[in-house]
């Protein structure tokens, strides 16, 4: 708790709490941008830049003609002058809007979060001049739009999450990941932002492998309720299944600890295989800070040139 005072007024706009009860998107995206930002200067990683569309450092072959002598006069480093075409990168957002991410036992819901942080993420990649697509699926995919750079693009990109609602559906998860890898062969960055609690883990993780095999970079958000994740459930519970309405009574007292355990292993698994293939894998509570997910997004961005 004690981050959540030592901080200035625009980080305030990485707490969840916060940024709920601002209700225009394009507020919050540059919001939570922004007070990103601020936090970045004051961290280790001062210094690091959000501009990577400009240069990449000089590697044997390129073409001398290429080099950046300015560059070269303020760094003593050789860097490679990037064209538009060579330069953009194409980010795919694939957010997942089936029932359960309606769930929340505090302020915000898991879809609310992933739509934030989705509006983030697309803020950010216009920014830098990427270009930027959306998928929303649960059972299927209900919306795609393809990746766009230009700045005007944006709207289309947030109108399409505001109206984002849990689908009365279950999550196919590894599904939609085959038909998006066939979809968009070309190599760019993808970001997933689902939850993993109704699939088999071995299917989801064929799905991305399909994505690594086309040779596209890969940033797994598990996103998840701290209900999800540490079952802080007490008295005696009648627990409803949001995707088939199916229901259990319990208490919970007596199988937390099972529970836990479970998904522990669970995680254990996906986060260890995913290591393997060399996705990113995080999870992220609905409590926790957005500015969580975006320094992991702009660690992988630096990697890619």
């Amino acid at each position: 708790m004690s981050r959540r005072k030592n901080i200035s007024d625009r980080q305030r706009y990485l707490l969840p709490e916060v940024v709920a009860k601002v209700k225009n998107l394009e507020l919050v995206a540059r919001f939570i941008v922004e007070g990103f930002l601020v936090g970045l200067h004051k961290s280790p990683f001062h210094g690091f830049s959000v501009e990577f569309s400009q240069h990449r450092q000089y590697m044997p072959g390129d073409n001398i003609r290429d080099i950046d002598w300015k560059v070269y006069g303020r760094t003593d480093r050789y860097y490679i002058k990037q064209y538009e075409e060579e330069t953009n990168l194409k980010a795919n957002i694939l957010l997942d809007v089936s029932g359960s991410m309606g769930y929340s036992s505090g302020e915000i819901t898991k879809l609310q979060y992933a739509v934030y942080l989705a509006a983030a993420f697309s803020y950010l990649l216009l920014k830098q001049r990427d270009a930027v697509g959306l998928a929303l699926f649960s059972d299927k995919i209900h919306r795609y739009l393809p990746p766009k750079s230009a700045q005007s693009y944006s709207k289309f990109l947030l109108s399409e999450l505001e109206k984002a609602r849990p689908r009365e559906s279950g999550t196919v998860v590894s599904e939609t990941l085959h038909i998006m890898a066939e979809k968009i062969k070309r190599p760019g960055l993808v970001i997933l932002l689902t939850e993993f609690l109704y699939e088999d883990p071995q299917k989801v993780l064929e799905g991305l492998r399909h994505f690594r095999y086309y040779n596209h970079e890969v940033i797994v958000f598990n996103i998840l309720d701290p209900n999800d994740r540490f079952f802080e459930f007490s008295d005696e519970t009648t627990f409803v299944d949001m995707e088939t309405g199916e229901e259990l009574k319990t208490q919970p007292y007596f199988i937390r600890q099972d529970y836990r355990k479970l998904i522990d292993e669970f995680y254990a698994e996906l986060k260890r295989e995913c290591h393997n293939m060399k996705v990113d894998f995080q999870t992220i509570l609905t409590t926790e800070p957005f500015d969580k997910a975006l320094m992991r997004y702009m660690i992988k961005r630096s990697r890619l040139y």
